[in-house]
């Protein structure tokens, strides 16, 4: 007789401990809203919620127990080098059914907040623009991964959850299944990736526009090969030396300040001339992503992605050069934050609370803003520009996986806590 065994965050286990384990996965009860927010898998997916916030919502998978562990492995690692990827909560083994039948082990993450999978969101009113985004984000998140040694294996539009970034998207790994680890990756092993992407982005882009769903413009070949060109083009700026003009004095300074606005801090560089030639060689050594993202995480303490950083430390740097007299930047950080960013966050009504990301709701504020100046002539300001935002767009977003009480019933009903 085996004994049901969970392995997992301390913190998760006495909530994933009364999930109905003793039913076949595909019995479970599922928020339908949640349904439609889950994409799809060739495994038995669940996505299950155990509390009323998104940080309550976990995605239960059926597995076999060596790819189980494996896989959880890989995602805590992925996550302790700060890869974009879920988070890792269980390993479930010994599931037994009531009369005593063995069950298939479960892998167990959490939700990630206002993401999407492809499907949703190609399944609404999309451009190519917007494919085209979603292609680059797919390839810096697998530069991001081959920076860390790491072989995916299956790299797939599939095997991703898309977040907002600004006006951008960022791409998370979602299944780790078949990737493993090395010291360095081979030019084979990266070229290997990148054929893998290569093919299954057009058979996921030919599939959906097979099911009936119309993505005007998007040629689904020219899409994964943008995915290529993408990714080559970062690799080179990261990995290879870049020709400088030695005579041009703010030439590394420029060098230097391109990584940073694709999101990298450049830790170590190398930098060497060739007086017969002419030439400056700049040669990244040492790169780590997040670089805006970690200034706004140090500076003001809020949690953003990489472009929302970029767009919320202009905002700041704009507003500490209008102050007179001028401020400290930590003085003048703690203000923007109060008088600011979290008073315009204050207008939002509890019943719209949550559906855009914090960071990412204050982005668009500041789009709409520019929005309102250009079509009436003059600048409405900040508030007024967050009323007519909170009036017009928030309640047709829906980037959260929050839903309403019927969720919450539903769970309650099903013996699924909430």
């Amino acid at each position: 007789m085996s004994e049901l065994k969970i392995t997992g965050a301390g913190g998760d286990i006495f909530v994933l401990y009364n999930l109905p384990w003793q039913k076949p996965l595909e019995d479970w009860p599922e928020d339908p809203h949640l349904t439609d927010m889950r994409g799809i898998s060739r495994h038995i997916v669940r996505l299950v919620r155990t509390g009323s916030a998104d940080e309550d919502i976990f995605a239960v998978k059926e597995t076999v127990s060596e790819f189980a562990n494996r896989e959880y492995t890989a995602l805590r690692e992925l996550a302790h080098r700060g890869a974009p990827t879920v988070e890792p909560a269980a390993v479930v083994e010994g599931r037994l059914d009531v009369r005593g039948n063995e069950l298939p082990p479960t892998l167990v993450t959490r939700y990630l907040p206002y993401s999407l999978p492809y499907r949703v969101i190609l399944s609404r009113s999309v451009t190519a623009h917007e494919v085209n985004q979603m292609a680059s984000a797919l390839a810096l998140l697998l530069v991001r991964l081959h920076l860390l040694g790491f072989w995916w294996g299956d790299c797939s539009l599939s095997n991703t959850l898309f977040r907002r970034d600004a006006t951008e998207y960022v791409a998370y790994l979602v299944d780790a299944e078949t990737g493993e680890f090395h010291d360095r990756l081979t030019d084979g092993q990266r070229e290997h990736d990148l054929e893998i992407v290569h093919f299954n982005v057009a058979a996921e882009l030919e599939d959906i526009i097979s099911s009936g769903v119309e993505l005007p413009g998007v040629d689904p070949i020219r899409s994964s090969e943008a995915v290529i060109r993408r990714y080559r083009r970062l690799w080179a700026m990261l990995k290879e030396p870049q020709i400088l003009d030695p005579s041009d004095r703010h030439a590394v300074e420029r060098a230097m300040r391109n990584l940073q606005d694709l999101g990298f801090a450049v830790e170590e560089v190398e930098i060497s001339v060739d007086g017969e030639k002419g030439i400056l060689k700049f040669s990244p050594k040492l790169v780590a992503a997040g670089y805006h993202t970690n200034r706004l995480k140090e500076l003001l303490g809020i949690d953003a992605e990489e472009f929302q950083a970029k767009r919320l430390l202009a905002s700041f740097d704009r507003y500490r050069g209008r102050q007179k007299p001028p401020r400290s930047e930590l003085e003048a950080a703690r203000v923007w934050l109060t008088d600011v960013y979290q008073h315009v966050l204050s207008f939002i009504p509890e019943t719209l609370r949550g559906r855009v990301e914090p960071a990412q709701m204050f982005h668009e504020i500041l789009e709409h803003r520019w929005y309102l100046g250009e079509k009436n002539g003059v600048d409405l300001g900040l508030e007024n520009a967050a009323q007519d935002y909170i009036e017009t767009i928030l309640p047709g977003r829906t980037d959260s996986g929050s839903s309403a009480l019927e969720s919450i019933e539903l769970a309650e009903s099903t013996n699924i806590p909430s």
